[in-house]
């Protein structure tokens, strides 16, 4: 999913790449930054401005098929975690796609089909996230049987047995999320920016605070690259960054909760 370039982050409708329409053609030009599965997909979904001069409404998306003349890869990027995931860029020079890859058939709707896409997608981090904090948990739960101190398991202290029940606690929680979020999509729910939203930042902080918390019941143990937990914490970082910043989603709920309140008063 090509959206994200290096001056156009969180302000997703700053995008630079172009696509300029050539008879049944559009000419695409352009670079697209941390990509996920990036020379590794075979299709890619490909954001660029038609017509810049009417900013976000200007954007159009695009099928663009690997190997199509003109699209390249940069190199692999050298990333903190999940690295089994290839993220690389995306360069356009003059490539060459037919009108009939226009997705929706018509110019104008590339940003609404971005926006759409994340509310469908947001949801996934948070599962994702459910599953990091869930194996961070396991990992410090048996440590925490297993190792002693004073002469008994550390589990049996109340200051571990705190961390771990906040833990299960937000975990929990979590997963509830998630889930009811997931069903409400599946059912047919309408309007769920505000939900799909919910269902990344509360997860995903979740993820990084379990993380952060299995490294210190593990102790020094857990700073160490022969125990799992701290590869988790490196994992958990980029489920507060991608498909929308941590920050990003809050804005969302809160715009979505102003414009729920004003219908209620109207």
């Amino acid at each position: 999913f090509g959206l994200t370039e290096a001056n156009a982050g969180s302000d997703a409708g700053g995008i630079e790449t172009t696509a300029v329409k050539d008879g049944d053609y559009y000419i695409i030009n352009g670079t697209k930054q941390w990509i996920t599965n990036g020379g590794e997909a075979d299709v890619y979904t490909v954001i660029a401005m038609t017509n810049k001069a009417k900013g976000p409404r200007g954007a159009s998306a695009f099928i663009v098929e690997k190997g199509t003349p003109g699209f390249s890869f940069g190199k692999k990027e050298n990333k903190l975690g999940i690295r089994a995931s290839a993220t690389r860029e995306l360069v356009f020079q003059d490539c060459r796609v037919h009108k009939d890859q226009l997705i929706g058939g018509r110019e104008g709707i590339g940003f609404i089909v971005a926006m759409k896409t994340f509310d469908m997608t947001r949801p996934g981090i948070g599962a994702q996230a459910v599953g990091v904090a869930q194996s961070a948990l396991d990992v410090a739960v048996d440590y925490a049987r297993d190792r002693k101190q004073f002469g008994k398991p550390i589990i049996s202290f109340q200051a571990i047995q705190h961390i771990l029940a906040d833990m299960a606690t937000e975990i929990e929680a979590s997963r509830a999320l998630v889930y009811q979020v997931a069903k409400y999509i599946d059912m047919g729910g309408k309007d769920f920016s505000k939900y799909s939203a919910m269902a990344k930042v509360f997860p995903a902080d979740t993820a990084v605070k379990v993380a952060l918390n299995a490294i210190q019941v593990l102790g020094g143990y857990g700073y160490m690259k022969e125990y799992p937990v701290e590869k988790m914490l490196r994992d958990a970082k980029i489920l507060q960054i991608y498909e929308g910043t941590n920050q990003i989603q809050r804005n969302v709920i809160g715009q979505e909760l102003i414009k729920e309140y004003a219908s209620k008063k109207e």
